[in-house]
């Protein structure tokens, strides 16, 4: 009997490897023979669809078109794999780190390439825009480089100002610094610190101790002109000075000095002391020998000659926040101003010793009006309900929440009120009026609805 060298099992054939013909088959094959649906002569079914010129395969199409089976491949490459090895004992996988989660050895940056490459152009622009102004928050408002930009000359000037704030940092000679006396020294100079660190300005701290420093005489305030001048000569690229009493507290840090005042000075001053004027000073000068430009009320009306800026109260100037300017005009006024003559003659008679002796050389000196000018006082220096209450209380000297006063000064606290508790009162008050909206949140409606259900009143 012949073999076929054809491998198919057709009948007469056999198999193309001699050791696996079944000889006892009279058809060569080991397996019973079944007859085909096409051995009448009608071809089967592939044959048909080929010569009716359709396609040789019936088409094949899912039955899930959701969501689900289109993005299966696509979940499923971002799940993590088992790393298998049979050749390493179950224990000593867990000892060296192997048979554990293989995400975790992915290169990320390429799990990044491969989440940024699903993304639309649209998509990508907006993260991009997202990221970057994250960036850009992060480094310039959360971070110590908003201290340094904001003192550069072309972004935001505030190298150009120096706070000096007078403190007792001694402690006490002719009474003893007590608890409180320590905790409004620490709130006040807290305050100053926080607003110098968010607008880029320098802060000075200096020692207003009562002490003989001066060769014969006790100079007690007096010491704000020696003040002044060191601090000039201290900051030489600093041009205007701004001198705070300690028991002044800055209740709207938001605000700059530049937004504040300096951007619209001329708008926020006036030079002529008749708008407001408790000491009742005649003013212009009407001497002959004048010229016209000390005549005149508002002296030469342009901002750039204003070298002091103060604010009256109920008295008269007031010391406790107040503006000098780096200048000739300048050392000229702290050279009269420091005169030993008239501290030897008038310092018995003037009760507010530095502020009389200015108020005196503005009357007597026509040269010093041409450049003073007088901001509102509750612009710079607001008063408490308790200082200057003689009348009542007097909408352009007292503090008003409304209106959002920059800064409080407890101005004679010490003669009878509490200056403890009009600092901490005066600091709470800061800090509601400019909390966060993520404070505000928490606060307003967590504290609320944990007090609803406890009864118990809390502070997050």
């Amino acid at each position: 009997m012949s073999l076929s060298r054809s491998p198919s099992p057709v009948p007469g054939g056999g198999w193309a490897s001699p050791g696996l013909t079944n000889n006892l088959s009279p058809s060569g094959r080991s397996s019973p023979t079944k007859p085909y649906a096409g051995s009448n002569g009608t071809p089967v079914m592939w044959e048909r669809q080929k010569t009716m010129g359709g396609p040789a395969y019936q088409s094949f199409s899912t039955q899930n078109q959701g969501f689900f089976s289109r993005h299966m491949r696509r979940i499923s490459s971002q799940l993590p794999r088992f790393k298998a090895d049979n050749n390493t004992h179950g224990a000593e996988r867990e000892k060296i780190g192997q048979g554990r989660w293989s995400g975790l050895n992915m290169a990320r940056l390429g799990r990044i390439r491969g989440i940024t490459g699903r993304m639309s152009r649209r998509t990508k622009m907006l993260l991009a825009f997202f990221l970057l102004f994250l960036l850009g928050y992060i480094i310039f408002y959360s971070t110590p480089l908003v201290y340094y930009y904001r003192r550069t000359s072309w972004l935001g000037g505030g190298q150009k100002f120096v706070i000096i704030l007078a403190a007792n940092v001694g402690g006490g000679v002719m009474e003893w610094k007590g608890a409180r006396e320590w905790a409004i020294e620490r709130d006040s100079i807290r305050n100053k610190k926080k607003y110098v660190a968010k607008w880029g300005y320098d802060l000075e701290i200096v020692d207003m101790s009562t002490k003989k420093r001066y060769a014969h005489e006790w100079r007690e305030s007096w010491e704000k002109v020696d003040f002044v001048r060191s601090t000039l000569r201290k900051y030489p690229k600093a041009e205007w000075v701004w001198w705070l009493d300690l028991n002044t507290f800055i209740m709207e840090p938001s605000k700059s000095l530049q937004d504040h005042i300096f951007d619209r000075i001329e708008d926020v001053t006036y030079r002529d002391i008749n708008e407001y004027n408790p000491l009742n000073i005649s003013h212009p000068p009407a001497d002959p020998y004048l010229d016209e430009l000390s005549k005149s009320p508002i002296g030469d009306g342009n901002p750039n000659s204003i070298h002091l800026m103060l604010s009256q109260d109920c008295s008269g100037f007031n010391l406790g926040s107040f503006f000098m300017r780096r200048g000739t005009w300048t050392d000229h006024l702290l050279d009269v101003w420091w005169d030993p003559v008239a501290y030897e003659q008038k310092h018995m008679e003037w009760e507010h010793k530095e502020q009389d002796a200015l108020e005196q050389l503005y009357i007597a000196q026509p040269w010093i009006r041409k450049s003073t000018a007088f901001l509102p006082q509750r612009m710079i220096n607001s008063f408490p309900t308790g200082a200057c209450s003689e009348k009542g209380t007097d909408p352009r000297i007292h503090y008003d929440q409304k209106d959002r006063d920059f800064l409080v000064n407890m101005a004679g606290c010490e003669w009878g009120r509490d200056c403890w508790g009009e600092m901490y009162n005066f600091r709470e008050l800061s800090y509601y009026l400019n909390r966060s909206l993520w404070e505000r949140f928490k606060e307003d409606l967590l504290c609320w609805i944990w007090f609803k259900l406890t009864g118990k009143k809390v502070k997050f």
